[in-house]
């Protein structure tokens, strides 16, 4: 028995050992990865940051910097995919912000916003607002909905009528704006492309016949993945096949 608890004791102090001589290893990877993006030597500080997040560690800061350093080197589609990562976890960074729109001014392809004008500008806050934004809204207008329904049953039906009814309205606005973010976060997959130039086909083979092309940094939606291809959508006319090492889910 004592010599299985010491045995226990010792693995647990090895794994231990293990996880702090890997945060050692994450943290010089990070402190090297600002060094040489400081220095220029942008494709070095890519493979550093890279290092950490090939780890799994997830924070908005260091995908920002995967981002900056790609761009440097001049990885426009690596570039855009960890850009559009970070807009997930810091949506509201400025600094974030201010690359990644210039980012945008680089691309090649039309991203087709000419068809979804229309859409933006009326639902316009779901673009201006982050999701956990869109989140908190809904909750705080649902809560404050409902406390004045409550007031309203408790002190006369003729109190607050008005109020209770304009609250209604964003409450259901961004609850349902809240779910169809989940849905689109859930079910949809959003990919960049990575190569520089990459032709959209027909069909899953390198015969099938070309339908347009794309290039680095453009965004897609992934609808699946077969055989080594993945079938994407650009925009509602421009729909087809490329190998899913072209483009990386975001």
């Amino acid at each position: 028995m004592k010599l299985k608890i010491l045995c226990i004791m010792l693995m647990g102090l090895m794994a231990a050992g293990n996880a702090a001589a890997q945060d050692r290893e994450l943290t010089q990877a990070f402190l090297d990865g600002i060094n040489q993006y400081k220095t220029g030597e942008f494709a070095a500080a890519a493979e550093s940051f890279q290092k950490i997040a090939d780890a799994g560690i997830r924070n908005g800061k260091l995908f920002y910097n995967l981002g900056n350093a790609y761009l440097k080197n001049g990885q426009i589609g690596a570039a855009m995919l960890w850009y559009e990562r970070a807009l997930l976890l810091i949506p509201d960074d400025p600094d974030l912000r201010f690359n990644y729109e210039y980012a945008l001014t680089l691309l090649k392809d039309d991203r087709g916003e000419k068809n979804i004008s229309i859409v933006r500008i009326l639902f316009f806050w779901k673009y201006l607002l982050s999701s956990p934004a869109v989140r908190i809204l809904a909750i705080v207008l649902n809560a404050l909905f409902w406390i004045m329904v409550t007031v309203r049953l408790a002190m006369g039906r003729k109190l607050l009528k008005t109020p209770v009814v304009l609250t209604l309205i964003p409450a259901l606005v961004f609850s349902l704006t809240a779910i169809y973010n989940y849905y689109e976060s859930r079910y949809l997959r959003m990919g960049v492309i990575l190569s520089e130039e990459v032709a959209v086909r027909s069909g899953l083979s390198e015969d099938a016949t070309e339908l347009f092309r794309l290039h680095g940094g453009t965004k897609i939606q992934i609808e699946r993945e077969k055989d080594g291809y993945c079938r994407i959508v650009f925009t509602e006319d421009k729909i087809g096949w490329i190998r899913s090492a072209d483009a990386g889910v975001i």
